[in-house]
């Protein structure tokens, strides 16, 4: 996400705190905010499927994976 994304959703923040926000203000905070989260996610995951388990052995092998209901797929 770049920083003037970032920057504008600070700029609402404060301003909801000060006076209030429009509608179409509150509107845009929503998005980008749904934006910011969908961009941690997308890194973390990436973070993610890079780590490796290594066991007493030595042996690397990927991170398992989740399904949507939180039960490990192997």
């Amino acid at each position: 996400m770049k920083q003037e994304r970032i920057d504008r959703i600070n700029a609402l923040a404060r301003k909801a705190k000060a006076e209030g926000l429009t509608a179409e203000e509150i509107a845009e905070r929503d998005e980008l905010r749904k934006e910011y989260i969908a961009a941690v996610k997308a890194s973390l995951m990436g973070h993610l499927d890079n780590t490796y388990l290594v066991d007493e052995k030595g042996n690397k092998r990927p991170l398992p994976r989740k399904d949507q209901k939180g039960s490990r797929k192997v």
